[in-house]
């Protein structure tokens, strides 16, 4: 069947394309990857061979030579482990330049330990290497800037090809992707026709990827012309980001969309509990003169109990005791947490309000840290009747229990960011949710630190009353 370019093209507001005719960026990436290993090698050998003219006055002098041919089949191996030559490190230069720059250093610290272990060190000038190794890293990232706009010129913007197809389904747009349109273009994954699969294959041909977007009774038709066309399909369906889906599993009698698999493994609960109990047991010891103080001031002043305990919500959705120093009137404590202090609380003692002011009445919590109920770092636990406006925390976004896959925390990001004190609308409660919730995205023992840190800096604040 002839297909006639004006059925082939189609506009997205920007500049007409053919869809058949998009260039194999497969084959450009390839090109780019061997130009990148050539330049990359030429920018070592010219390095030393720099260093070696600007100190020696020769700039093919033997051994700086051999420096450098030694060094370039080991920083092209490390390269390629470090995936410089990748769609990755070609769509984003600041990761590219990393892993070079991270290459370079490891082929020179295998060198050193080779030249160390066979005590041939002594036949390199210590200077013109290390001349050499400056040099060759300022070539590299200047390479790398260099071919930068041959990269754009030959690749695009995202270096790859993107096709989506609208049969009917979710409207989408995607950046820099072709879109078409199913029933303007008369598309449909019929099986049945060899005629219409060839069409399919034509309009699929050189796309790293196609999406496509239909309604669930043609989602297995769609399917298997993905399949059978060598290329990386995928059925756009709103229930995987409803649901967030981070996975799919196939077992002999069903399948199953997996939603959630728990934040942290094995190895990185461990590093942060090692953390927790390091931290707070030193703090406990440390800050021991300080306890024993506000506990003795808090005693004498009406004679009430010491500490404030409520129960709150923590990992799993289970509730466990948090305690305070308590900070209000025994005949005015308010356990479910109905209503948030405010600036001018009547309920909170003389006492009470120079540590709830410095949030010296938050250290108790260090206990609960070394009992294993919460951690040094994470979402802030909340009283159970806690409003935001007039609803309760989960009433205003229910997204609110995503908070509680990971053990609460003393401090949070949502704490350093100032986010802090009376929910008097939803607002408050949103923007301390954005923040939990993105702590909860990829966490790395160093964001961890980096929270402890900033926190020293909003220990006293205004929003502490």
């Amino acid at each position: 069947m002839h297909i006639s370019a004006d059925e082939m093209r189609q506009s997205q507001g920007r500049k007409r394309v053919t869809l058949p005719l998009a260039p194999s960026l497969e084959q450009r990436r390839l090109q780019l990857y061997v130009v990148l290993l050539l330049a990359d090698a030429l920018a070592i050998i010219g390095g030393f061979g720099a260093a070696s003219w600007l100190y020696l006055g020769n700039f093919s002098e033997p051994a700086s030579v051999l420096h450098s041919q030694v060094m370039v089949p080991i920083y092209w191996t490390i390269a390629l482990s470090l995936q410089v030559y990748t769609l990755r490190a070609l769509r984003r230069p600041n990761f590219a330049r990393g892993r070079s720059a991270l290459s370079l250093l490891g082929a020179e610290s295998v060198l050193l330990f080779v030249g160390f272990a066979t005590k041939s060190t002594d036949d390199f000038s210590r200077v013109s290497a290390i001349l050499g190794l400056a040099f060759s890293l300022a070539l590299l990232l200047w390479v790398r800037a260099l071919v930068r706009p041959l990269i754009q010129a030959r690749c695009g913007e995202v270096a790859v090809n993107t096709l989506l197809i609208d049969d009917g389904g979710t409207s989408l747009r995607i950046p820099h992707a072709f879109h078409i349109d199913a029933r303007e273009h008369h598309l449909a994954p019929d099986l049945g026709d060899p005629h219409m699969m060839d069409r399919l294959g034509l309009y699929m041909l050189n796309m790293d990827r196609v999406l496509v977007t239909c309604p669930p009774d043609r989602r297995t038709s769609w399917a298997l012309v993905f399949k059978s066309a060598n290329v990386s399909g995928e059925i756009v369906d709103p229930e995987v980001r409803k649901l967030g889906v981070i996975g799919a599993r196939r077992e002999r009698d069903y399948g199953a969309l997996i939603v959630a698999s728990g934040p942290l493994g094995l190895r990185a609960r461990a590093v942060k509990r090692a953390l927790d109990i390091t931290l707070a047991g030193g703090a406990v010891l440390a800050l021991a003169p300080l306890l024993v103080a506000v506990a003795l001031l808090i005693k004498v002043e009406d004679h009430g109990p010491i500490f404030f305990v409520q129960k709150r919500t923590g990992r799993g959705n289970r509730f466990f005791p948090i305690f305070k120093f308590r900070s209000m009137r025994v005949e005015k404590l308010d356990a479910s947490g109905n209503r948030s202090a405010s600036k001018d609380d009547d309920r909170i003692t003389r006492i009470g309000r120079i540590i709830r002011r410095t949030s010296i009445d938050e250290l108790p919590q260090l206990f609960n840290v070394l009992r294993g109920e919460m951690s040094i770092v994470g979402p802030r636990p909340h009283a159970i009747g806690s409003l935001a406006g007039d609803k309760l925390f989960w009433e205003v976004d229910h997204r609110y229990w995503l908070r509680h896959s990971l053990k609460p925390g003393l401090t949070g990001l949502a704490q350093v960011r100032g986010f802090r004190g009376a929910t008097d609308t939803e607002d408050d409660l949103a923007d301390r949710l954005q923040a939990d919730l993105e702590y909860l995205d990829g966490w790395t023992i160093w964001r961890d630190l980096k929270i402890i840190i900033n926190t020293a800096r909003v220990l006293v604040h205004d929003r502490a009353f």
